[in-house]
């Protein structure tokens, strides 16, 4: 007999400046995930628009906003457009492999690399070993790292790690939980949208239905490439449905994962 559900704890952060929009505050509810039910709490929390950071769940509870909308792609019905389907050959070579939710120095030197690159002043930018080994390995629920290298050397040696990305999987689909990758690679355009393309496929191959993409705001260039990915479901006072967001390619396409 499975022990009782134990109905979690919520707390409230305070105020603090907003990462995405100018002039605003953000304030986030969160509770903790521990014991044998972290991860049906996860799953249930999924559902309803929180995120996981290593063992906390939150969602955005802003007093006077609501433009984060979470979003996630329904992997059964996508069909990738002319670009994606380009990107997908370009990439298709890199070898794929999902590992256990344990961190390597060749993972945070590729980390460092791309904060560098895209999020020098971001609130990760001081991010040390040991943050990113948390962030990585302080998981109660079912995790993995997937790493993206090029193909094998001509001495047999593997190839040269240039993408991954934490997932979860949760019940009904795949959690991008953070990726990162070479944002400076000469000859690998599109990485950050390729690893995405993979989760929709790998989602899509285990039988879930959707994989979950975090946050998106309406005409917030940062956000802008989630628009990309057809068709997408937002969360709502009346639940997931479909809808089409109106994205500037050229703006999408500065600012994607690239």
């Amino acid at each position: 007999m499975s022990a009782p559900f134990r109905f979690p704890r919520f707390f409230v952060t305070s105020p603090a400046p907003c990462p995405y929009l100018a002039g605003k505050t953000e304030r986030k509810v969160f509770t903790e995930l521990n014991g044998h039910s972290a991860g049906e709490l996860n799953d249930a929390l999924g559902r309803i628009g929180f995120r996981r950071s290593q063992s906390v769940a939150y969602r955005p509870s802003c007093a006077d906003c609501s433009a984060c909308v979470s979003v996630r792609v329904a992997a059964a019905d996508f069909a990738p457009s002319n670009s994606q389907k380009r990107n997908l050959r370009r990439n298709g070579d890199l070898v794929a492999t999902a590992c256990k939710p344990w961190a390597t120095e060749e993972q945070y030197a590729l980390l460092r690399a791309y904060l560098g690159a895209r999020h020098p002043d971001g609130g990760m930018a001081d991010m040390d070993e040991q943050d990113f080994a948390d962030m990585v390995e302080q998981t109660p629920v079912d995790s993995y790292l997937i790493e993206y290298r090029e193909p094998p050397a001509a001495d047999g040696s593997r190839g040269r790690l240039i993408g991954c990305c934490l997932t979860d999987r949760q019940g009904d689909g795949l959690s991008m939980i953070y990726s990162f990758f070479d944002a400076a690679h000469p000859m690998r355009e599109g990485l950050g949208t390729y690893i995405i393309l993979d989760h929709v496929a790998r989602a899509s191959r285990a039988g879930l239905p959707y994989v979950y993409l975090g946050y998106w705001i309406e005409n917030s260039a940062r956000m802008a490439y989630k628009a990309r990915f057809r068709p997408l479901e937002r969360l709502g006072p009346d639940g997931w449905s479909r809808f089409e967001p109106i994205a500037s390619d050229a703006i999408a396409a500065q600012f994607e994962l690239a």
